[in-house]
C-alpha cells in the first residue's frame, strides 16, 4: 500500500510536460571558454562555420539575449554552479570559486538521482574539487594553482606524446596574436575534451540519468586552430571590430602581446578573429561527434542538451581585448537549449527568444527538468517556463558587473533588457547608454544626448534599486555612490578561510592584470 502511494505521489510531482517521458532526461551541458554570442551561424553570422551547433539550435531554442553577469572565468562559473546572482554567490570579479556553496549544480543533480561527470575546464579551487560530481577529468589550460597539480589532459598528453611540449605553438594564454597548432590535431585540448566525452557516452550503461558537463578550454586564447580548420576561412570576409564614437582615448598601442586596451590595427584584429573562428569550428566538429555518440547510444531523444560559454571576447571591439567589460563582445554569450522528444511544448523547434537570460538560469532549469523543487531564494529561473509558454512572466532586465581589472576605471555595473543597456562606472561616476536594437555594436553612446535624458534617468533609477541592498557604500540618499575602492567579494561569499589580507593581495593582482 505504501509503495502504491509513493508511486502516485512521484507521478503527481513530475511536471506535466515530462509525463510523456519514461524517466528523467539526460542532461548534456556543453560550454566553451570565451566565446562571444555572435560567433555562431544561428546567431546571424554568415561567415563562421558551425553546422552542428546550428543544427542543435534548429532542434531547440536560441536565446539571443544570453548574458554572463560577471564576464570573466571564475565568477561566471560561480553563477553557473550556484544559480545565484553575483551579490548572492559572492564573487564580484575574478577570484577563487569557493570550496562549497549552499547550492551546487552537480551535487543537487546527484541528489536527484543523476550520475554526474565533468570533462574539461572547471576552473575551481582546489583544482580537482568535485562540488558533487561523481568524477571529473580536467583540462586547466596549463594553470597550476596548487603544489603538485597536473591536469588530466596534461597527463594524457604525456602518455601520447612523451617529452613533447604541449605549448609548442608558443602563444601565451592571454595573448591575442594567432598561429597554427604545431602538433598533431589529435593532441589538441579541443580534441581531447570532445573525444573524452564521446568515450564516456559510449561506455555509459547505467540505468540512472546522466548529467555530463563538457567544458572546452577554447576558443579562449591562444588562438591556435589546426591548419585544416584555418584553411576553411582562407577567403572568408571576417567582420572587422566595432569602433565606438566614445573610445578614442584608447586609440593607441600599448606594449605587450596581451595588452587589455590597444589599437593594434584592423588587420591584426581580423587575423585574430580568423583563427578564433577556426577554433570554434574545431569545437563545433567535436560537438557533432558528441551528438553522434548520443544518438548511437539511444540517449539523444531523451536528453536536454545545452550550449553556452562563460563569457565572450572583445577581439578588438572599441580597442578592447579579452573580457571583464560591460560591452556585448564580453558579456553577451551563446545560449542554446534542445529539449527531449515527447515534452508537451508549444514553442516551435528552431525558435529564437529575446528574453534576457543568464548563466544562473541553467541550474533551476535542470532541477525543473529532473522533477525537483527550485529553492525560493535561488535567483535563476527555469528556462522551461519560457519554452512551455513564451508569454510566461520573466525578469525585465539582467544585471552585469565586474570588480576592478586591467585599469582603475574598469570597475562597473550594468543593466540590460536586450534593447537598452545602462552602464555605471563605480570609480569615476561615468554613465553610458546604448540602444542595442539600433546599435548592436554599441558604437553610438547616448548618455549625453538630450533626446534620451528621460531614458537615462529611468535606467539610473533601476540601477539605484538594484544596488540598494548593498548599503550606503553603493547607494546613499537614493543616489549612486562613487566608490574609492573596489569590492571583489560580497559579504555572501561563503569561504571564511580567506583572510582580509588574502583578499587585498588578490585585488592588487587583479588591478595590475591577471592570467586567466
Amino acid at each position: 500500500m505504501m509503495k502504491t502511494i509513493a508511486l502516485i505521489l512521484a507521478i503527481l510531482l513530475v511536471p506535466s510536460w515530462i509525463h510523456g517521458q519514461q524517466k528523467q532526461p539526460h542532461i548534456i551541458f556543453i560550454m566553451t571558454d570565451q566565446q562571444r554570442a555572435d560567433a555562431l551561424g544561428c546567431m546571424g553570422n554568415d561567415v563562421i562555420i558551425t553546422p552542428h551547433l546550428d543544427q542543435l539550435a534548429a532542434g531547440g531554442v536560441t536565446f539571443v539575449n544570453g548574458y554572463s553577469s560577471v564576464p570573466s572565468c571564475t565568477p561566471a562559473r560561480s553563477g553557473l554552479l550556484t544559480g545565484l546572482s553575483p551579490w548572492h554567490h559572492g564573487m564580484l570579479g575574478y577570484g577563487r570559486v569557493a570550496r562549497r556553496y549552499r547550492y551546487e549544480l552537480p551535487r543537487m543533480l546527484k541528489e536527484a538521482g543523476y550520475y554526474t561527470f565533468g570533462i574539461g575546464k572547471m576552473h575551481w579551487y582546489p583544482q580537482k574539487s568535485l562540488h558533487g560530481f561523481n568524477g571529473t577529468l580536467v583540462d586547466e589550460s596549463g594553470r597550476v594553482e596548487q603544489d603538485g597539480f597536473v591536469s588530466d589532459y596534461r597527463d594524457w598528453f604525456k602518455l601520447h606524446a612523451p617529452g613533447v611540449d604541449p605549448d609548442e605553438t608558443g602563444i601565451g594564454w592571454n595573448e591575442h596574436a594567432a598561429g597554427v597548432y604545431r602538433l598533431d590535431e589529435q593532441l589538441h585540448p579541443t580534441y581531447w575534451t570532445g573525444q573524452t566525452a564521446v568515450e564516456l557516452i559510449h561506455n555509459y550503461n547505467r540505468d540512472q540519468p546522466l548529467f555530463l558537463k563538457v567544458s572546452f578550454a577554447r576558443p579562449h586564447s591562444p588562438y591556435d586552430p589546426p591548419q585544416r580548420y584555418l584553411d576553411m576561412y582562407k577567403d572568408a570576409k571576417i567582420p572587422e571590430p566595432y569602433i565606438g564614437d566614445w573610445c578614442h582615448n584608447l586609440d593607441s598601442v600599448q606594449e605587450g602581446p596581451d595588452a587589455a586596451f590597444s589599437n593594434f590595427g584592423t588587420s591584426h584584429a581580423v587575423n585574430s578573429r580568423r583563427h578564433y573562428y577556426a577554433n570554434i569550428t574545431f569545437i563545433d566538429h567535436m560537438v557533432g561527434e558528441i551528438i553522434k555518440a548520443l544518438k548511437e547510444k539511444g540517449m539523444y531523444e531523451n536528453a536536454i542538451i545545452c550550449f553556452t560559454s562563460d563569457h565572450g571576447d572583445m577581439l578588438g571591439d572599441h580597442h578592447h581585448w579579452r573580457k571583464t567589460y560591460p560591452y556585448e563582445g564580453s558579456a553577451n554569450i551563446p545560449y542554446l537549449l534542445k529539449w527531449p522528444a515527447g515534452y508537451d511544448i508549444n514553442l516551435a523547434r528552431g525558435s529564437k527568444l529575446e528574453n534576457v537570460v543568464e548563466l544562473r538560469d541553467f541550474l533551476p532549469t535542470f532541477l525543473d527538468a529532473a522533477g525537483e523543487s527550485i529553492p525560493a531564494d535561488m535567483d535563476g529561473i527555469s528556462l522551461l517556463n519560457l519554452i512551455k509558454d513564451p508569454s510566461s512572466p520573466w525578469r525585465s532586465y539582467i544585471d552585469l558587473e565586474h570588480a576592478t581589472c586591467y585599469s582603475r576605471e574598469n570597475y562597473w555595473c550594468a543593466l540590460t533588457d536586450g534593447t537598452w543597456k545602462y552602464i555605471w562606472y563605480f570609480s569615476t561616476g561615468q554613465e553610458q547608454l546604448f540602444n542595442l536594437k539600433k546599435d548592436p555594436g554599441e558604437e553610438v553612446e547616448l548618455s549625453g544626448n538630450k533626446k534620451y535624458r528621460r531614458t537615462l534617468e529611468l535606467w539610473r533609477e533601476k540601477m539605484v534599486q538594484h544596488l540598494s541592498e548593498r548599503g550606503e557604500g553603493f547607494v546613499r540618499n537614493g543616489e549612486l555612490v562613487i566608490r574609492e575602492k573596489p569590492l571583489l567579494y560580497s559579504p555572501n561569499y561563503p569561504d571564511d578561510s580567506r583572510t582580509e589580507k588574502q583578499r587585498t593581495i588578490a585585488w592588487k593582482r587583479l588591478y595590475k592584470g591577471f592570467s586567466k
